[in-house]
């Protein structure tokens, strides 16, 4: 099944968040979660990061919070917000 998680991050989190990264992206290899599609979601000039987002695809819910509640940029409370949401996919345009 897949998910979606969008997270817009608090203000001024731009320093922490970028000592926090190298842990998030080896916890995001080393995850028995399918991470189909993620990275940082930014600003209209492509400037500053504001958030992030996942395509994922996991069992079910619980295993998405487990995913998502052991992710060091949960763990370093960057994000203002969080939501999970339930993703059908109907099309795939990625060469």
């Amino acid at each position: 099944m897949l998910f979606t998680i969008f997270c817009i991050d608090k203000p001024g989190m731009a320093e922490k968040r970028a000592a926090v990264l190298p842990a998030h992206v080896e916890y995001l290899a080393q995850s028995d979660i399918k991470n189909v599609m993620s990275g940082p979601l930014m600003d209209d000039a492509m400037e500053n990061i504001i958030g992030s987002l996942y395509v994922i695809e996991a069992p079910d819910r619980a295993a998405v919070e487990a995913f998502r509640k052991d992710d060091p940029l949960v763990q370093a409370d960057i994000w203002e917000l969080a939501e999970v949401r339930a993703f059908n996919k109907r099309i795939d345009n990625r060469d």
